[in-house]
């Protein structure tokens, strides 16, 4: 039976890689993959784009935008030959009817699909995408990276071209910026949310 699978993170913990290592390795036994990723930050009319990982490997993808039936482009595309597994990246961007449809790309098709995205945003927040993934997906799998300190990283912070942290803003920025992943603890005291001061005496 086939699968909706999410593995998530945050920051620079390996995501594209392996995204990209599982197409591989289909590909390797001459199956066919469909990769798809977020067309959020590409330019108007593109439908292709590119999944780079940070050590140096990369694959032509299919962009999504939020008014996109995933489950249609799949079915189309099988037209052309059988897919044998669908790899979404950048899945926090997915709508939560896309997640659905994705969903439907396993249970009615009877196509694996593994998404890789970010669980949470740089105010602590679940993004829509990745919220739905954790309620319906199969399977579910964190992929680790680690805090300065050395503990796990579960969060991030945003910060401008000078270093100085962002609190407020929208939850996906066009704006050049630097994500640092880092554990509860110290993404608590960059934001400023700890100490925590009581009332005046």
């Amino acid at each position: 039976m086939a699968k909706l699978y999410f593995s998530y993170s945050t920051m620079n913990a390996g995501k594209s890689t392996l995204l990209l290592q599982a197409s591989y390795n289909y590909r390797e036994r001459g199956m066919r993959t469909l990769l798809f990723t977020s067309g959020l930050y590409a330019a108007p009319g593109r439908t292709t784009g590119r999944i780079e990982s940070r050590i140096g490997i990369s694959a032509e993808a299919d962009l999504f935008n939020a008014g996109d039936d995933l489950f249609d482009r799949v079915r189309e595309a099988q037209q052309a030959g059988k897919v044998d597994c669908v790899l979404v990246d950048e899945a926090q961007f997915l709508t939560e009817e896309q997640v659905w449809q994705l969903a439907r790309v396993a249970d009615r098709l009877r196509i694996p699909v593994m998404a890789f995205g970010l669980r949470v945003d740089f105010q602590g927040r679940l993004f829509p995408g990745s919220e739905a993934l954790l309620a319906i997906a199969d399977s579910l799998r964190e992929i680790r990276t680690i805090c300065y300190c050395g503990a796990k990283a579960t969060m991030v912070v945003r910060k401008d071209e000078h270093g100085r942290v962002i609190t407020e803003g929208s939850q996906v920025s066009i704006e050049k910026s630097i994500y640092v992943s880092l554990c509860r603890k110290h993404w608590e005291e960059e934001i400023g949310r700890w100490p925590v001061l009581g009332p005046a005496p």
